[in-house]
């Protein structure tokens, strides 16, 4: 494990909400493999006075964990990967009905809670779910410019390790360290998470489908493409791509199409949650790197505060599309374009601008000289305006 530096040892962006959260229910964190749950929870654990921590996939902490022989005085009980135990929501359910008033309870998993669905006792009304994302630009702490950060972030991702060690060591040197992590990485979410968590045995048609989608973020997903490359039904191809998404390696944005005259394409566009392992160019990276940061801000809205911000995008048959479109309970609040270097403002945020009035426009650039408002648009530094959003 990456040890961090003095100036990286600081409180993720959702320490302070999960501490005031965790004196009220239970708290579950869930997230991409190595994105620093652990470190997180450990920092948590700095705030109590006799914590524990067990991991499900540790021999010793799994017989703590089946036989419930922790300490009692532990004023703070931390779960990892507990949704690996068969009846685990019953399991959790019981643990916290039957805990002193003075316990708190701390779960954290590499999958998405609502993927598993066994038989047992609903946990409503016992939790707050958090989502941990990778490092955003804000997140960063670092003497680099919002600009440079941005850079960062486009070519070695938002992953602890690989971005972090990419600010302490030459660049040729940082480069290796990143394909070693990338290798690493990948290879244990297939062989391992994957089978694990779907039991599939075509682990080499998963492997190809990871590859085309490498290629394929920021433009509508055919099914039936890779179906047909794949050599796999549709059904089959779509049963992948949730499994992929429930380990948080890839996530889907949906189309809008509420209030929208025209017919709207229904094909969700792809990204991944790291940056540094598509295959594009600097402009596609630049939009995937805004997309995760999106995610991230309106998840955490969502989680801490309960706006229902949700991230889209619009595409009509006709080809105009916006890249970003975020909307809050339903309605539209931004319409989003990024650019690398285009100082013009597209015609296509000005054409929906235009039919949403009370919309804002935001065209986002990474390479801007100066930053002005024309049309009803903003354009904008990318690295700035998303230093100034919520995550």
């Amino acid at each position: 494990m990456l040890i961090y530096k003095t100036e990286y040892k600081v409180n993720r962006y959702l320490y302070k909400h999960v501490i005031k959260d965790l004196k009220k229910k239970m708290v579950f964190i869930t997230g991409p493999r190595q994105v620093g749950k652990t470190f997180f929870s450990k920092q948590i654990m700095l705030e109590f006075k006799n914590p524990q921590y067990f991991n499900f996939d540790n021999v010793e902490d799994k017989l703590i964990i089946q036989q419930m022989i922790w300490r009692k005085d532990s004023d703070l009980l931390v779960f990892d990967e507990i949704h690996k135990k068969k009846d685990w929501k019953n399991f959790i359910k019981g643990v916290f009905d039957s805990k002193n008033i003075n316990q708190s309870i701390l779960v954290t998993g590499s999958a998405r809670l609502d993927t598993f669905r066994q038989v047992g006792d609903s946990l409503a009304g016992r939790y707050y779910h958090y989502h941990l994302n990778p490092f955003s630009i804000k997140e960063l702490k670092t003497t680099l410019s919002n600009y440079e950060r941005l850079e960062q972030i486009n070519n070695y991702g938002g992953f602890p390790e690989p971005l972090i060690q990419s600010l302490e060591i030459p660049i040729e040197e940082a480069e290796i360290e990143l394909k070693r992590w990338q290798n690493q990485y990948y290879t244990d979410l297939i062989r391992e998470d994957i089978f694990e968590f779907s039991k599939l045995r075509e682990i080499n048609s998963m492997k190809t489908l990871l590859e085309l989608l490498r290629s394929r973020v920021g433009s509508p997903l055919s099914y039936s493409a890779l179906a047909n490359l794949l050599e796999l039904s549709v059904n089959t191809v779509k049963k992948y791509i949730e499994i992929l998404q429930s380990l948080y390696i890839v996530f889907l944005v949906r189309p809008y199409h509420k209030n929208v005259a025209r017919s709207i394409l229904k094909e969700p566009k792809i990204y991944f949650y790291d940056t540094s392992y598509i295959k594009g160019d600097e402009g596609i990276k630049l939009e995937n790197t805004v997309a995760i940061s999106l995610l991230k801000h309106s998840q955490f809205l969502y989680d801490s505060k309960g706006e229902k911000i949700e991230l889209n995008y619009i595409r009509t048959k006709e080809g105009k599309e916006i890249d970003f479109c975020l909307t809050k309970n339903d309605a539209p609040l931004n319409f989003i374009e990024v650019k690398l270097s285009d100082k013009n403002i597209s015609r296509n945020l000005k054409y929906f601008i235009e039919k949403f009035p009370n919309v804002k426009g935001i065209q986002l650039v990474h390479n801007l000289h100066q930053e002005r408002d024309e049309s009803g648009i903003s354009v904008l530094r990318a690295s700035d305006w998303l230093m100034e959003i919520s995550a």
